[in-house]
């Protein structure tokens, strides 16, 4: 587990993971972006849904994201990736305002590439920590 994430997050976040309907794996980031920063926050879920999409077998040209805004089982600060065709699960993000920073927890199929996952994120600049369900 990365230094930069805490125990209490990494295993609440093990706890989303736990056996469902289907097997998942999942992704702690943390950015430096405030409350403030918005449109980078947004950026930065899409940004790392593409990379998800992509290492799940999907073209990120063909996912969207699915805010819920006028949905009741959706937080303000949860977002889903689903495919345009079928809108199939291919990740799922809540955006969490830790000591003034965002911490961003992905959830998606265990099938896709977990390690390339992780680069990806790490390529974007961030710091990642992986949760293996």
């Amino acid at each position: 587990m990365d230094s930069a994430i805490d125990d209490d997050l990494y295993q609440r976040t093990l706890k989303l993971l736990e056996p469902g309907e289907i097997q998942l794996n999942g992704a702690i980031v943390h950015t430096d972006l405030g409350s403030d920063e918005d449109i980078e926050m947004h950026q930065a879920s899409v940004d790392i849904g593409d990379v998800i999409a992509e290492h799940a077998g999907h073209d990120p040209r063909d996912t969207y994201v699915y805010s819920g805004t006028d949905d009741t089982d959706f937080a303000s600060n949860q977002h889903q990736g689903l495919t345009l065709d079928g809108e199939e699960f291919v990740w799922e993000c809540q955006q969490l305002l830790r000591n003034g920073t965002f911490d961003m927890v992905f959830y998606y199929e265990a099938s896709a590439d977990q390690e390339a996952i992780l680069a990806g994120i790490r390529n974007l600049g961030f710091e990642v920590t992986g949760v293996e369900g």
